[in-house]
């Protein structure tokens, strides 16, 4: 995407808030908020197994499988791993032509808690793999189809799928009109710690459910450095090294022999030390004052299973001052081939610049290199800490209260990063305060939850007939 397309997402500051909720309600003509509603696979519609192919030629062969292995398991792992086919349906769709910077990737259990550079706990979108600038009303619909796909899982009836969605949608839609009424340094400093997660969860849940919360605030805070340390690393000789647990965490020393190995550490040395430069001044202080101890090679995720992955253990003041970081490669978005590309040539910082945008607040140590590989290949990543207090939903033990609770606290959440980066007002004059758009958005939830089940059956069939390798694939 061109500069000028990128910046379009933010209003012109000459013109006024009546003239840009115009702007909102001239979209509605263009495309009326009903028409969300419509999901019908196109004609010509891509075979979904083939794009999950195109991404898998780019990926590190052995690791393949253990990605297919984990999306034939289920619809819902099916569809964290299935951004690029619902990107390539969402083209087809009906856009209001208003735009913001996405997640791209903004189903439930991308949105967690996590930590503060000042210590506090937040609650925020944490995955931004695939973000880019485009409609805003795709990682809502995402979020949406993902709630029901969820909500099916747990055998939750129409009725029950329903009030979720649409709670979700307005929770979403009512926080835009919100914003659209507050300053630009207010939105700035929007976010939602600790605190406000107890009184949002108080007032939507039953004393029992509110338990949960509580005990997955704690569970996250004992998540840091510290504990990975404890459970990732031996003392073999000692020397403090990350043990291994192939295929999933493999110490870069047992992947190459003595001499490529060697020149494997140089370079890793060489992308801390560079990666540095993109931190701001004092964070690159506090990076010099660890040294990197070792490295492994990671499976991460569902859909990023395959792509390169390395986490580095790094001590600073003694044995028990460790620093986990994370270099996780980052390709072209999957929705470049439909939004266009994106105006940073460095797929890192393009990661690293999204996620500053639409975050609250981000990790101390993110930041972005480009790496010369051992095959002679270029490749960019963006590097973080493992663990920061993070944590991680589990919508398998919800209730539909539970369930609708997190959906409104996530329909906030992505109304509040929309509207740091698109025109907030007109997004909100264009969504109105009745309910079109959430009514219009449960019905393509369900709908496209429904395509959503018979492509992974789509994946399953292919691995039993051997057109693909699953590494595990569950009893028929």
């Amino acid at each position: 995407m061109s500069r000028s397309a990128t910046t379009a997402m933010r209003a012109s500051p000459h013109i006024t808030p009546g003239e840009r909720a115009a702007l909102g309600k001239e979209a509605r003509r263009r495309s009326p908020r009903a028409s969300h509603a419509v999901y019908r696979p196109s004609p010509d519609r891509p075979d979904p197994l083939a794009i999950l192919e195109e991404q898998s030629a780019a990926r590190v062969p052995e690791l393949v499988p253990i990605r297919y292995g984990r999306m034939t398991e289920s619809p819902f792992r099916f569809y964290r791993g299935a951004a690029a086919i619902m990107a390539s349906d969402l083209a087809d769709s009906p856009r209001s032509g208003l735009t913001a910077q996405l997640c791209g990737d903004a189903h439930l259990l991308n949105f967690r808690l996590l930590a503060s550079p000042e210590r506090k706990l937040m609650f925020d979108i944490n995955d931004f793999d695939e973000t880019l600038p485009g409609p805003w009303e795709w990682d809502v619909k995402r979020l949406s189809a993902s709630l029901v796909i969820a909500a099916r899982a747990n055998g939750f009836d129409d009725a029950e799928r329903l009030r979720i969605v649409s709670a979700t949608v307005r929770s979403y839609r009512e926080a835009m009109i919100r914003f659209a009424g507050t300053g630009n340094l207010d939105i700035w400093y929007t976010r939602i710690d600790a605190d406000l997660l107890e009184t949002f969860t108080a007032g939507r849940l039953h004393k029992r459910g509110r338990k949960k919360p509580a005990r997955a605030m704690a569970k996250a805070r004992t998540r840091d450095s510290l504990q990975a340390f404890d459970k990732l690393t031996e003392t073999v000789a000692g020397r403090v090294r990350i043990a291994a647990d192939p295929p999933l965490l493999i110490p870069a020393g047992d992947l190459l022999p003595d001499v490529e190995r060697s020149a494997l550490e140089r370079q890793f040395r060489d992308l801390i030390e560079r990666y540095g430069s993109t931190l701001v001044s004092d964070r690159r202080a506090l990076l010099e004052d660890y040294r990197l101890v070792d490295v492994a090679r990671k499976v991460v995720g569902v859909g990023s299973v395959g792509t390169r992955c390395w986490i580095f253990l790094l001590i600073g003041r003694d044995g028990r001052d460790p620093l986990f970081l994370q270099a996780k490669e980052a390709d072209t978005s999957v929705l470049a081939a439909h939004l266009g590309a994106s105006r940073y040539r460095n797929q890192g910082e393009r990661v690293v610049s999204g996620q500053r945008l639409m975050q609250a607040t981000s990790d101390i140590f993110l930041g972005w290199e480009r790496v010369d590989g051992l095959d002679g290949r270029q490749r960019d990543f963006y590097v973080r800490q493992l663990r920061d207090w993070k944590g991680i939903a589990m919508p398998e033990t919800w209730s539909p209260m539970d369930m609708t609770a997190f959906g409104e606290l996530c329909g906030v959440t992505l109304a509040r990063a929309h509207a740091r980066s698109g025109d907030r007002i007109a997004i909100a004059a264009y969504l109105g305060r009745g309910g079109a758009f959430d009514r219009a958005l449960a019905t393509f939830a369900e709908a496209y939850a429904d395509q959503n089940e018979h492509d992974h059956q789509a994946l399953v069939d292919a691995v039993r007939a051997g057109r693909l390798s699953a590494a595990e694939l569950p009893a028929a």
